[in-house]
């Protein structure tokens, strides 16, 4: 038998963003707020991320994770931890189990706030064998910084994106030597990693660029990989670790079990500048929205949701219908997604599958210009692109749908 409770608003996901959007209701007096997160510690990323950087402050992961789960429950949030959301049972009821077994939580708001994960070597389909040694960075990490495991001697890092570099810290930390850092990108995108492992005091770390790894070799551990150039070469590189880092996707499961419209750019809910999904009393806020921001960019999310939120149990109606907004080539998606009536002008994230040098963004509607920006400098696919609001009060309500793309 299920325990069957109420709450004012129930958060989904203990992270920056949930945390925050619970300790803003919380503090404004929303009524019962109740935060469920599945780890046995709320406060994310951030926890393993030991780095500094976070924050206004510029503290370690664990201190700013710590500093958010302290203010939620300090405005008098309840977070629990250990608990998942197994399904839904109604459009604002969920399934739950956890310590003290299954549950139905039915609230007046859900704020879906379930972050992002990283693809790891299955979903990316690398053959071979199953061998220990396989890591996402989220996985080295925790088995670092939560668990002391040791982790290996000599690591192959695939990608080049800020969190790949997060991981050479990681493996600089345990002790590990970097064997190269494997990219498909162009030299002119990777030779970021340099700089950055320079910083970390990681030292020279060779860097493999026009790349993908092929094939993991070994039984019981690993004990190479199989690389593949993009002339054709092929060659093995030895190494007992091997470390897939970015490739973030939204981690959409329990939207999509509810019947969430997801947006088919970013594969998270699909919001409006209200963080508003297509299902009345669902909001959705932070990197399960978009893939991936920094923790002080979800928490400002979940921060300005809270104020959507109290619209809403405060009788606020619901937007029955939404202009679309949609990225095109080489952009890749573009988050809020959903264009609504007076909803608040948002500064719209977007990100790009190619470098671009100054590019003019430009956004139209049935072939009518409505905007356009000129980014000033260089963008590079998986860096922060950021087009401004200010122009969603000329959209037609009754055209089609809005498309952002590049001049």
């Amino acid at each position: 038998m299920r325990r069957q409770r109420h709450v004012d608003v129930l958060v989904v996901g203990g992270g920056p963003a949930g945390l925050a959007a619970a300790a803003r209701l919380s503090a404004a007096g929303a009524g019962t707020v109740e935060v469920l997160e599945r780890e046995a510690r709320a406060g994310g990323v951030p926890r393993h991320c030991h780095h500094r950087g976070f924050g206004r402050w510029g503290v370690t992961g664990p201190q700013y994770a710590e500093s958010l789960v302290e203010a939620a429950l300090g405005a008098g949030a309840a977070v629990r931890t250990g608990v998942t959301a197994t399904g839904w049972d109604g459009p604002l009821s969920l399934d739950t189990t956890g310590p003290h077994g299954l549950e139905r939580i039915t609230a007046r708001a859900v704020v879906l706030a379930t972050g992002a994960r990283e693809r790891p070597r299955t979903a990316r389909l690398v053959p071979g064998t199953r061998p220990a040694g396989v890591f996402t960075t989220g996985e080295l990490q925790q088995a670092i910084h939560l668990y002391g495991q040791e982790i290996g001697s000599r690591a192959v890092v695939v990608g080049a994106e800020p969190v790949s570099y997060e991981a050479l810290g990681a493996l600089r930390r345990a002790g590990v030597q970097v064997a190269a850092l494997v990219t498909q990108e162009a030299r002119a995108q990777a030779g970021r990693a340099r700089a950055t492992a320079a910083r970390l005091g990681i030292g020279r770390v060779p860097l493999v660029t026009g790349a993908v790894v092929a094939e993991l070799r070994g039984h019981g551990r690993l004990s190479g990989v199989r690389l593949r150039h993009r002339d054709g070469r092929q060659g093995l590189l030895a190494c007992d670790t091997v470390v897939f880092t970015g490739d973030f996707v939204p981690d959409h499961e329990l939207a999509r079990r509810g019947g969430v419209l997801l947006d088919p750019g970013t594969r998270g809910p699909a919001v409006d500048g209200s963080f508003r999904t297509a299902s009345p009393g669902v909001f959705a806020a932070g990197n399960g929205v978009h893939a991936v921001e920094p923790a002080r960019v979800a928490a400002g999310e979940g921060e300005r949701v809270a104020a959507s939120v109290r619209a809403w149990l405060d009788n606020a109606g619901w937007p029955a219908d939404a202009v679309p907004l949609l990225a095109d080539t080489p952009l890749c998606w573009v988050a809020p997604n959903r264009l609504t009536p007076n909803a608040p002008e948002p500064r719209f994230i977007l990100r790009t599958t190619q470098p671009l040098a100054r590019p003019v963004l430009e956004v139209t509607q049935n072939g009518r210009h409505l905007f356009r920006q000129r980014i000033r400098r260089r963008v590079l696919p998986n860096q922060g692109l950021y087009l401004e609001g200010g122009w969603t009060g000329r959209v037609d309500a009754e055209g089609g749908a809005v498309r952002v793309g590049v001049g």
